[in-house]
């Protein structure tokens, strides 16, 4: 079968390849999987480059959320059939045919598309499971900035139900507009030199508690320069590859702190993360919940759709189809 590989670390728009591997075969408790749409994530690209939390052993296989089609049983397998689409994390799904373990798999409702589907859990279910540790109530003030990712967009939308404030900060004035398009207001571009008066303004002078940073570099001191006494800042993401960079005044003064949040060790409990994804499967099922792909390519493009994965300003994921 074709697959996409990677035999070193570095630029997926140069490390990545199609090679030929054999079609895998499901252990006890798994099942084959024949590719639908795979979404290319941040951390996907990060893996690649070797700079991610966690570094496989090469050569490696990308992809780790996928939306596909049972293809075959393993021993034991007895809550999923053959022909069932199916949805969930996974590894090595950049390719034909991948295996994922049955108990974590979840079945698509009919009327969820695939493109919702392909990426239903890791970015919205970080998404909730960031706001849950952000700890914060109905009417409080949060900021974070690279608003216009994936999380970004989805927090907005959690975020408005839980009645809970946003200010977002994007690096381009085009950004403005493109938040708008999608309905989401309060945004800032910190290319204006009155970034920080513009966040007052939105907020009425109100104290904003809580950060979420996705820059790394100087976002997290980006963040506390606006943030209240005793704020804390989320440190999500490093977009920049940078070393984050904090004056000692802020967090003196302001008593603040920033912390990690890493999705794959989360705070939340099992059986709160087990809610989160049904909400998240009937919101998608209901037609609440959509998540559009911008642009599709073969496993032979794979090169090609992580160079259009970093192009600013798309209105969707960049996805790979089998």
């Amino acid at each position: 079968m074709r697959s996409v590989s990677y035999a070193e670390f570095g630029d997926p728009t140069k490390v990545l390849q199609l090679v030929e591997r054999a079609v895998p075969q499901p252990g006890k408790g798994q099942v084959r999987i024949k590719l639908l749409l795979s979404p290319i994530h941040n951390h996907d690209l990060a893996t690649i480059q070797g700079t991610y939390g966690i570094k496989p052993a090469l050569p490696a296989v990308p992809g780790t959320e996928a939306v596909g089609v049972v293809d075959a049983l393993g021993e034991g397998v007895t809550n999923l059939s053959v022909g069932q689409r199916v949805m969930g994390g996974a590894t090595e799904a950049w390719a034909e045919y991948y295996l994922g373990d049955a108990a974590r798999l979840i079945p698509v409702p009919d009327s969820v598309d695939d493109a919702t589907a392909s990426q239903l859990i890791s970015m919205p279910l970080s998404a909730k499971m960031l706001l849950a540790d952000l700890d914060v109530k109905a009417g409080d003030w949060i900021i974070q900035n690279a608003a216009n990712g994936a999380v970004g967009k989805l927090l907005n939308q959690f975020a408005a139900e839980a009645g809970v404030h946003v200010v977002n900060l994007v690096r381009r004035d085009a950004g403005i507009a493109e938040m708008a398009a999608l309905g989401i207001g309060n945004t800032v571009s910190t290319e204006a030199a009155d970034w920080r008066d513009k966040v007052k303004a939105i907020t009425g002078g109100a104290p904003i508690v809580r950060g979420l940073d996705s820059v790394g570099g100087e976002g997290p001191e980006a963040l506390l320069s606006v943030a209240a006494d005793r704020a804390e800042i989320i440190s999500f993401g490093n977009l920049s590859g940078q070393k984050i960079t904090l004056s000692s005044d802020n967090l003196l003064f302001k008593q603040a702190s920033v912390r990690g949040f890493w999705g794959a060790r989360p705070r939340a409990t099992p059986e709160a993360i087990g809610k989160m994804i049904g909400e998240l499967v009937s919101a998608a099922a209901k037609g609440t919940l959509k998540l559009p792909v911008e642009a599709i390519y073969g496993l032979d493009e794979a090169r090609d759709a992580a160079r259009a994965s970093g192009e600013p300003g798309r209105k969707g994921k960049v996805a790979i189809r089998g």
